[in-house]
């Protein structure tokens, strides 16, 4: 004898308890017809065997199966009955033979099931159900005999569906006892590995205040995902207020119990639940389950009274029965004569279409019932028992069909493979369902993937979203988040007091990047790259320096080569009219070498502009020393010259003997000599070079020429500096020499213009960034070039040109100032 426990009606009526006679049997109402067909399958497997003749052979299996009434009062009262016998009182006789039954099938529900499980557990009857997947049952210590044809992993698959589809934020609602609280506890520890959970609320849905509490919470709630550990009882009172509360725009996840009954979701209520995802047993296929089924005729037996209450339940009609204890009220009902047509009828009692749950049944039938082949085709002296024995099928006992139940391993002739792992579980292969409608309205679970722990494709789980139904007005998957997710660019700054996945996108600063979604920070970029626009990404820093090709480039190369020209044809013009008295006068050698030097000046400037490499930043700097030097050289020793020369005129006064051509020669060439000294000795030891300096500009990489030694370019820079002011001095103290004979006058105007630029030159240098710091120098070359260029010799080109009566030697000596006047 097998025994069954299965639920098949909701609601139950307790008798009066008066103790003044036996109370009465407890009234079940609300029979479901769907689940009635799950005994239904139990009667069917087991009528099956009985056929078979390889299978138990001269075994005739029988059954006996029971109403838990959704109670568990009831289904402990069930389990105790089905282990001690019909009877009321023990007779001693029975203790010699067979148990009432040798397992029981059931319990459905894992919160009963684990009440039921430490009961069987005691005598040590084995306990296969079908449809309870709370991982607690996995305790083979508190639950030693119990095993389960649906898999335990569901509240670890629920999980890998929300993450699947990017849900972060959700909420959860369990039933308030050992398989809800549990539910929700691990349900948490997985979904925070990836995400948060925005509430969690166990829940009595018999008390309406608590019930109308968490609806309250969802319906406030930012989080469009819900996930609903209850059974189809409870999640049933929930779907009805949450319709009642007109709550929308809310993705339902339903756990194992009631995620196949997409009857639910009916009529209106389809508006609030359609579109819902489940996890569910793997549908399986029974031949000639519908054949069976629709031969089911009512029986009188007054201890078989399930398929009478179906008949009534299906037909809307009542049996006269004139038993008073049983009798029903006929009023405003038809009476049912037994021979109505179950065939003509289309229900989910016949639907054979989604086997889930029900075939379940069915292997946990076929897997006690191959336990007990195996242990009567034991070997005598080969048996797993004391002394090799084996087991007797005639007086077998719980335990021994518990040893081979653990061992079970057979393939059912629909191919699938039955085994329990050492847990007492079934391998864990789902089913991912989703609540849609037929065109004729009826909600049906489609199957829309499947999660397969051990799947040879290293893909657990498989979902196809072109099959799945989305109950929003986007017709696409909603999205769950507390904050959205960061875009490259950004990255996560987490609020405080909140849950992880409640956050603020800060952008990244200058220079950092993210690349990726939901960055916790931002990457710094390497030191030649700077971060794009979008800050996602790092680019090359662009490279400044002051080049041929742009605007201020070309100016000053234009410029450049116009000072150039311009000492060109002045010096053309000295050479020109080297003769005349102003050419003479002005000391002619001094005058062609200080153009030659300032040509070279403005030439030295082009060194400045274009790529710095090595040589040019060695060869600008040299250049431009020695150049200047030069001509500040030149002007020096012809502001001596004019001292001297004004000096010589009084009697007794030989100094120009003393300071002729050769010596103003060696002159110039010395103190030009102590700056090429200066330049040897600062590119002998700290030379300029190129550099790459981000330091100014982070955006830019500025292309410029490293002094290298800073005593080196002040030296180089002090040594000008201290001829120039020298040169000012002496040309500031000739200034009241006789007009006709004295170019000290233009000097000193030019040496003042000189000093002015470079003193300005100092802060504009230091404070002008990248390229114009480059612009700024060359500007200054150039400023104090044409300073030197038009102050000295502008006067005498005008004589020259076009003054040419004042360009002779007795106008040079004013001794016509006289006549002129």
């Amino acid at each position: 004898m097998l025994g069954g426990i299965f639920a098949v009606h909701f609601e139950l009526q307790a008798p009066e308890m008066l103790f003044r006679s036996k109370p009465l049997q407890w009234k079940c109402d609300s029979f479901d017809i769907l689940l009635f067909q799950r005994p239904q399958t139990m009667a069917f497997a087991i009528e099956e065997i009985n056929r078979d003749q390889s299978l138990l052979p001269n075994i005739t299996l029988g059954y006996r199966i029971l109403d838990n009434c959704m109670n568990l009062q009831v289904s402990l009262r069930a389990a105790v009955s089905l282990i001690a016998g019909q009877g009321d009182t023990v007779n001693d006789n029975n203790c010699t033979g067979p148990p009432p039954v040798v397992a029981v099938i059931g319990e459905p529900l894992s919160s009963y099931s684990i009440a039921v499980a430490r009961l069987l557990g005691l005598f040590s009857v084995p306990q296969v159900s079908y449809c309870a997947s709370s991982p607690l049952l996995s305790n083979k210590r508190e639950f030693p005999s119990f095993f389960r044809t649906v898999p335990s992993e569901a509240f670890q698959v629920i999980p890998k569906i929300i993450q699947y589809f990017g849900w972060t934020w959700v909420g959860a609602i369990g039933s308030d006892d050992d398989y809800g609280v549990y539910a929700l506890k691990s349900f948490s520890e997985e979904h925070k590995k990836f995400g948060c959970i925005a509430f969690s609320e166990a829940i009595n849905v018999n008390d309406k205040s608590n019930l109308k509490r968490a609806v309250k919470v969802v319906q406030q709630s930012s989080a469009k995902v819900i996930v609903v550990f209850l059974t189809k009882l409870d999640a049933s009172t929930l779907i009805n207020e949450i319709a009642h509360q007109n709550i929308t725009g809310k993705q339902w996840i339903a756990s194992d119990s009631w995620s196949a009954f997409a009857a639910l979701a009916s009529n209106e209520n389809f508006k609030y639940f359609g579109g819902t995802i489940g996890v569910t047993a793997r549908r399986g296929v029974i031949p000639g389950l519908e054949q069976y089924l629709l031969q089911a005729k009512p029986d009188y037996d007054q201890n078989n009274n399930l398929l009478k209450q179906f008949w009534e339940k299906i037909f809307g009609c009542k049996f006269n029965i004139n038993d008073t204890a049983t009798k029903y009220t006929m009023e405003n009902s038809k009476e049912c004569t037994g021979l109505e047509d179950l065939k003509s009828t289309k229900t989910e009692y016949s639907d054979v279409s989604q086997l889930r749950a029900t075939y379940n049944v069915y292997k946990a039938v076929y897997a006690v019932a191959q336990a007990l082949h195996n242990l009567n085709n034991c070997e005598h002296g080969k048996g797993p028992f004391e002394g090799n024995t084996c087991a007797d099928i005639t007086s077998v006992k719980p335990w021994q069909l518990l040893h081979y139940l653990k061992e079970t391993n057979f393939t059912v002739h629909l191919g699938e493979r039955v085994t329990f792992d050492e847990n007492g579980d079934a391998l864990p292969v789902f089913d991912i369902v989703n609540w849609q409608q037929t065109p004729d309205k009826m909600v049906i679970s489609k199957t829309i993937g499947v999660f397969d722990q051990f799947t040879s494709s290293g893909q657990q789980l498989v979902i196809n979203k072109d099959d799945i139904f989305w109950n929003f007005n986007s017709g696409t998957a909603p999205e769950s988040v507390c904050s959205k997710s960061c875009q490259p660019g950004s990255r996560k700054a987490h609020r405080k007091g909140e849950p992880t996945c409640c956050f603020d996108c800060l952008p990244c600063a200058d220079g950092e990047i993210s690349s990726h979604l939901d960055s916790t920070e931002c990457l710094i970029c390497p030191p030649d790259f700077w971060s794009n626009q979008k800050r996602n990404k790092c680019i090359l820093k662009e490279v400044e320096f002051l080049s041929y090709e742009d605007a201020m480039g070309i100016t000053l190369t234009t410029t450049a080569l116009l000072g150039g020209c311009s000492s060109v044809v002045i010096l053309a013009i000295f050479i020109y009219f080297r003769k005349t008295p102003v050419v003479k006068a002005n000391n002619s050698e001094l005058s062609f070498l200080l153009l030659v030097s300032l040509m070279l000046c403005f030439l030295c400037s082009l060194c400045f502009i274009g790529e710095p490499t090595h040589l040019s930043c060695r060869l600008r700097h040299v250049a431009f020393g020695i150049s200047f030097v030069l001509s500040i050289s030149c002007i020096l020793v012809k502001t001596i010259v004019v001292i001297m020369a004004f000096k010589a005129t009084k009697p007794g006064k030989s100094v120009m003997k003393w300071f002729g051509a050769t010596q103003q020669r060696g002159t110039v060439f010395f103190f030009t000599f102590i700056q090429a000294l200066i330049c040897i000795i600062w590119l002998t030891t700290a030379p300029p070079f190129p550099n790459k300096n981000t330091k100014y500009q982070n955006a830019k990489i500025i292309f410029e020429c490293d002094i290298g030694s800073v005593a080196g370019f002040s030296c180089l820079l002090g040594y000008i500096g201290l001829l120039a002011c020298i040169s000012f001095l002496l040309a500031f103290i000739a200034r009241g020499l006789p007009d006709t004979f004295n170019e000290a006058k233009f000097i000193t105007f030019s040496m003042l213009i000189f000093c002015a630029v470079w003193i300005t030159f100092i802060p504009a240098y230091i404070s002008s960034p990248g390229k114009h710091t480059v612009a700024v120098e060359i500007f200054a070359i150039l400023a104090s070039s044409f300073g030197l260029l038009f102050a000295i010799f502008a006067p005498k080109c005008y004589v020259i040109l076009f003054k040419p009566e004042k360009n002779t030697k007795k106008a040079l000596m004013g001794k016509d100032i006289g006549k002129n006047k």
